[in-house]
Order: structure tokens, then C-alpha cells, then sequence
């Protein structure tokens, strides 16, 4: 058995909340964190008959794609299927836990899970997140920078693209001076001193700032660390909503339609007027993701996949691609095999199960 709590850390430590969209409730809805956990079941969504399942299968925790809660509940009186669901839950003690657009978020995330499916390759996020990326600015004793500098780096500072260990380094001279109630590195207690000091500076993901100005304090000899942190501009290519890659060979637009029909076994393909050209570029988001249409077009994909078109929004591809609406469900059904990837990898041991609950609100006839 392990704690829920060393399950949610571990999620949270690969699609960190923070990087959720504002309307979402991604974490752990409902639980206890310090309660035993010995098997979990993996669903997209949570609903009665999932509950049911759990009950049966003798499982203590949920983990699902779409949070069973969005916003606030003042009341929770079985008026309907959330409510009950809860109730159920609770009465059951079975733990809720949601990873939603954090996982969509993310390099290896619901949208590296679909581009999987559809052997794309040289994948790479559609629109990458900006406001997530921070600079630290630090003081450090030349001998030890580099004691401190590989910490700071161990903790996930200095990844730009391809590339990690970024970092720049310039020296001068520092100067201190201790109170009587100080016990200095260097120099003496009430007189000023000067140390040979590296200035370095790196950048990191905002959701990572408190274990790396942890790993700084431990590492950094000083009593007082001096440190900046700034927030920039830049987007951040790892992080970001959708992705985009390439088919392992040029196809024809009804080929790849097929494809589409046999990966994601969907009842039905909307899609708008095909372009009678090669498709070799393909755009993709789990779910709901006609926001990113200008973005695809951007990037010049031949189609953009996805779900959740309403009518007037196909106009808007204007023959610059085809859209195929594959359906909200049938594109993030295979979130499942990734919570089950990424659950088993972690916890080998643990008893891991499907669903076999079919949570999709939408037939086909």
C-alpha cells in the first residue's frame, strides 16, 4: 500500500497544477491524503456507474481525465448526477483525484498521447505557453559555484529546448557585513568584507520555483543567500496547449480520414472540404480545441484534428486545412493508457485497472 498523498505528489510532480487552465479543477477533489491506497482505477470520466465499479473491484481511488467538480458546490444533496456521484463516493470512501488541462499542458501529456496513436513524429507543442518561465539571479562564492550551480540545475533550472545545464556565469566582487547575532561564512562579525563572488543567473518554470530555491539555500554556504527572481516573456516550448508533428509518410486526405476512423474507432468524422492535396502535417488537441485553429493555420498543418466544432467555426479553416472533428470523448479516450503508463512505471507493484464503464455522453446511430 502507499499513501494517496504519494500518488498525488507524484502526479502533480508530472503535470504540475499551476499549469491547468483558470476554469478547470484538476487535483484531488475528493480524499484523504493520508489514506492507504492499494488500487486504483483509471477512467476519462467519473460518473455513478464508475462508482459502482470501484465499489465492486474493492479500489480506494479514482483517477480521471475530467474533474467530476468545475465550480464551486454549495449543496450536495443528490439533486443530480454530480451530487450523487460525490455522495457515493464518500459513503464509500473512494478517493477522486482529476488530472485534466495540466496534463494537456505538458511534453508527454493527452496531446503526445494522441500524436502517438497517429505515428506523427518530430512532434512539438502547437502553441507553447508564455508567462511560465522565471529567471534566478544569484551570489555565490566562487569555490563553491559549482556545488551550488548543479544543485540549482538538478532541480530542473537551465532547459532551454534541446538543451539543459544553461546558465551564465560572470564574477566580481561582493561585499557583507554581519551583526553581532550572525555567524558569517568569511569575514568577522560587524566588519564589512569583500568575497570573490560568481553572479549566476538561469531560467526555469515557474512550478518548479520552490524546489529549486530549496536546492539553492541547502547547497549555497552562506547563512543569508542573496537571489532575484524575475518573471520573463518567453514562451516556453515544452508547455502549452496542443502539439503538431509530422506523418511518416505523405498520405492522401482519405487516407488519413480512414486512419483517423480505425485509430479512434469514432462513429462519425465532421470535417470541411477536403483540399485535394498531399496531408504530411498534422495539428492535434485532445478535447475541445477549435481555439487553436489560427494556430494550426499558423503553422501550416494540412489537418487539425480535434473535437467539439460548433457549425460556424468549420467555416474558418477557409481552405487552409481540414478540420476533422473526431469527437470530444474519441479523442482523449487513450488518456486512460497513459494514467495506466505512467501509474505502473512509478508504482510496478500496484494494482492498476480500466475502466470498463463507457463514460462517453455521446452515441451514434
Amino acid at each position: 500500500m502507499v499513501k494517496l498523498k504519494e500518488i498525488t505528489n507524484f502526479f502533480e510532480a508530472v503535470a504540475p497544477i499551476s499549469l491547468q487552465e483558470p476554469y478547470d479543477n484538476a487535483g484531488l477533489i475528493v480524499g484523504d491524503p493520508e489514506s492507504d491506497i492499494d488500487s486504483i482505477l483509471v477512467t476519462i470520466d467519473v460518473t455513478e456507474d464508475v462508482i459502482t465499479e470501484a465499489i465492486e473491484k474493492k479500489v480506494q481511488l479514482i483517477v480521471a481525465h475530467h474533474p467530476i467538480v468545475f465550480s464551486g458546490l454549495k449543496k450536495i444533496t443528490g439533486k443530480n448526477y454530480v451530487e450523487r456521484t460525490l455522495l457515493k463516493a464518500v459513503k464509500n470512501d473512494i478517493a477522486i483525484y482529476a488530472a485534466h488541462t495540466n496534463l494537456d499542458n505538458i511534453t508527454g501529456g493527452v496531446n503526445s498521447k494522441i500524436c502517438e496513436k497517429l505515428e506523427l513524429q518530430d512532434c512539438r507543442v502547437l502553441q507553447p505557453a508564455g508567462d511560465h518561465l522565471k529567471k534566478l539571479v544569484t551570489f555565490i562564492p566562487v569555490k563553491f559555484t559549482g556545488q551550488v550551480r548543479d544543485a540549482i540545475f538538478n532541480a530542473g533550472a537551465g532547459n532551454i529546448g534541446d538543451y539543459d545545464f544553461a546558465g551564465f556565469n560572470s564574477e566580481g566582487l561582493g561585499s557583507f557585513r554581519g551583526n553581532d547575532k550572525t555567524n558569517p561564512f568569511a569575514g568577522k562579525k560587524g566588519e564589512i568584507h569583500y568575497e570573490e563572488e560568481t553572479r549566476f543567473e538561469t531560467i526555469f518554470p515557474g512550478y518548479l520555483q520552490g524546489k529549486i530555491i530549496q536546492a539553492l539555500l541547502k547547497s549555497h554556504p552562506y547563512e543569508e543567500v542573496a537571489y532575484d527572481i524575475y518573471p520573463i516573456e518567453n514562451q516556453y516550448e515544452k508547455v502549452g496547449m496542443g502539439m503538431i508533428g509530422t506523418l511518416p509518410r505523405t498520405i492522401t486526405e482519405e487516407e488519413f480520414l480512414l486512419q483517423l476512423k480505425n485509430t479512434f474507432k469514432t462513429g462519425c468524422i465532421k470535417y470541411t472540404k477536403l483540399k485535394g492535396t498531399p496531408v504530411k502535417t498534422v495539428a492535434v488537441c485532445g478535447g475541445a480545441g477549435s481555439f487553436l485553429l489560427k494556430a494550426a493555420i499558423a503553422r501550416q498543418a494540412d489537418f487539425f484534428v480535434s473535437g467539439d466544432f460548433k457549425y460556424h467555426q468549420f467555416f474558418d479553416a477557409e481552405n487552409k486545412l481540414v478540420i476533422a472533428d473526431i469527437g470530444h470523448f474519441e479523442s482523449e479516450q487513450f488518456t486512460k493508457e497513459l494514467f495506466y503508463e505512467l501509474l505502473t512505471k512509478k508504482f510496478p507493484k500496484f494494482a492498476v485497472q480500466f475502466s470498463e464503464v463507457n463514460t462517453n455522453p455521446v452515441f451514434y446511430f
